[in-house]
């Protein structure tokens, strides 16, 4: 969080976190698939950690934020500089919460420091020193806290989508926030991009936790509404890059009491936030912190210790802690959970057509909810509905998977997710996505449109002057495309097609006459080519750019022969 985070130097000593002794036993399977719909920040460092205590054994507190694990190199301290799994002081603390019944979100970074994928630049060490949290700690849920100029580092937050992804695959029932620092109008553009990043590595972000504190925006900003903006804008935002987030994956942060822009963050702000988390099904609430959660006493002045304003000790923890079982709260204290999954799981389908599934939800503990239903990960040419979109869990969902003529031959993993108030959940729908061999006799597969020319005319192809679709000679089936060089043109004839990005394809083509040419340019570029009175066939493999775009072409050379052409596939 802001300069109230006061992490210490991280100088001494350093271990790799490969190396350190697992101190907790893992969650229970309940809890890994909760977000703790109440989790404030406490400060593992500052010596006011005893209110963790209070707040847990008086207070109701069932979930909290430890914070901040430090990257070091690729190593990692928490910021008293000792290391995870070592701390002599702080993981007592985080024991003695657990055997109160508080779980705990581990959380890397803060203004005072940074998460491992922005010090380290090894994304196996990364992988593993995250996973050395999750071990250590018994945790199924991190927090990653990236502030200051941190927010700006593309290729770090890269590292950090790859390892949450890496992660995930290995934890299936992990879950991840973001903290991001945000003004009432939402995110900025560096906190969009994180959000990018996410989306380009095919993962969603659990928890999209925004800091609405330190506006500097005048120190008369009322706080409680402008978390409020905030929330609804960063939502906007968030649902900007990928549909499927709702406020169930979102989480609001204030500061209380005084924040350091000389703004205040009252009792009143308080309701007004956990009135409206309530209301729109929140995924957490938390606050900067619990440490500060008490009246300054003589002169002791401090933000990192009091909130510096007339309070009773731990009200603004009592003040959010009723979110934690109410019906709108999104997360771990919330008694409400539910299953999904698909019915069948898998499906083959050929080019222009389409399947279905059964998505099915169930309540596992609680009451039934709206689950809001999304998928991720369907190539270009495949899309993904939902009918009905949303249902109470219990209820059921028909997925259509349709199948455009375009789409590229290959085995794709869709995550189909359902979102609620309590959290949420996926499973995987592998879409096997087959040539329709519509050219008829071979042709016009893949991600080709009349590849086999058995339209009888060339579009969506287009050609230099003179080439023309033939019926004799052909490949296969009637027709066939005839190539005319000039003696200033080649007779090219090409068709624009767009792929799967950064994805390895095979391009086959036959072909007869001399100088017979066969590629592709635009976003990849690749070419083959022979010469003979018999049809042969032509390969070439290439790789597709970012956009996945390219332009397939046949031609003959300047001033030869004419040359036939059929049967193109892509696969």
């Amino acid at each position: 969080m802001h300069v109230a985070k006061l992490a210490a130097s991280a100088g001494a000593l350093a271990l790799a976190v490969t190396g350190a002794v697992g101190l907790l036993a893992p969650t229970s399977s309940s809890a890994a698939t909760s977000v703790y719909s109440v989790a404030p920040y406490v400060d593992m460092s500052n010596g006011q950690e005893g209110l963790l205590d209070t707040a847990i054994t008086q207070h109701g507190l069932k979930a909290y934020t430890a914070a901040f694990v430090l990257g070091e190199g690729c190593n990692q301290i928490w910021g008293d500089t000792l290391p995870i799994g070592a701390d002599s002081f702080t993981d007592p603390l985080i024991a003695k919460a657990k055997s109160e019944g508080a779980s705990v979100i581990v959380s890397s970074g803060g203004a005072s420091g940074e998460p491992l994928a922005w010090t380290c630049s090894t994304q196996s060490s990364i992988d593993a020193g995250y996973q050395a949290i999750i071990n250590d700690y018994g945790v199924t849920q991190l927090d990653f806290d990236v502030e200051g100029a941190a927010v700006a580092d593309t290729a770090a937050a890269a590292r950090q989508m790859q390892a949450m992804k890496d992660l995930k695959a290995s934890n299936p029932n992990l879950q991840f926030s973001m903290t991001l620092p945000v003004l009432t109008s939402g995110l900025t553009g560096d906190g969009v991009n994180i959000l990018k990043a996410a989306k380009n590595a095919g993962i969603r972000i659990d928890v999209v936790n925004i800091m609405t504190m330190d506006y500097y925006a005048g120190t008369g900003t009322e706080m409680g509404q402008g978390a409020v903006a905030a929330a609804q804008a960063t939502l906007a935002q968030m649902q900007s890059v990928d549909p499927g987030y709702s406020y169930a994956n979102l989480g609001i942060t204030p500061m209380i009491g005084k924040n350091d822009d000389g703004s205040t963050f009252t009792l009143a702000d308080a309701q007004t936030v956990e009135s409206f988390a309530a209301q729109h099904g929140v995924g957490r609430l938390a606050f900067w912190s619990v440490n500060r959660d008490q009246p300054c006493s003589g002169s002791a002045n401090s933000l990192s210790t009091c909130s510096e304003i007339s309070q009773s000790t731990l009200a603004f923890t009592d003040a959010f802690v009723p979110y934690e079982g109410s019906s709108g709260g999104g997360g771990g204290g919330s008694s409400s959970d539910f299953s999904l999954s698909l019915s069948p799981g898998s499906a083959s389908v050929a080019q222009g057509g389409s399947a279905t599934a059964t998505v099915t939800t169930a309540v596992t503990a609680g009451s039934a909810e709206g689950v809001s239903l999304s998928a991720s990960g369907a190539p270009s040419g495949v899309s993904i509905t939902f009918s009905p979109n949303s249902v109470t869990s219990g209820g059921s969902s028909t997925l259509t998977a349709t199948v455009g003529s375009s789409a590229a031959a290959g085995t794709y993993p869709i995550t189909v997710t359902g979102s609620a108030a309590s959290g949420s959940h996926s499973a995987t729908y592998s879409l096997t996505v087959t040539s329709s061999g519509g050219g008829g006799g071979g042709g016009g597969g893949g991600a080709l449109t009349n590849g086999g020319f058995e339209t009888g005319g060339l579009s969506p192809w287009t050609c230099q002057s003179g080439s023309a679709v033939v019926n004799s000679p052909v490949h296969s089936g009637s027709h066939a495309l005839l190539v005319v060089p000039g003696s200033s043109t080649t007779g090219e004839c090409d068709q624009a097609v767009t792929l799967q990005p950064n994805h390895s394809y095979t391009l086959t083509g036959w072909v007869q006459g001399p100088y017979a040419y066969i590629g592709v340019s635009g976003g990849a570029s690749a070419s083959t080519w022979s010469s003979g009175s018999r049809w042969n066939q032509l390969k070439v493999t290439f790789t597709t750019g970012s956009s996945g775009a390219v332009t397939v072409f046949v031609h003959g050379w300047y001033g030869q022969g004419n040359v036939s052409a059929d049967d193109f596939t892509l696969s």
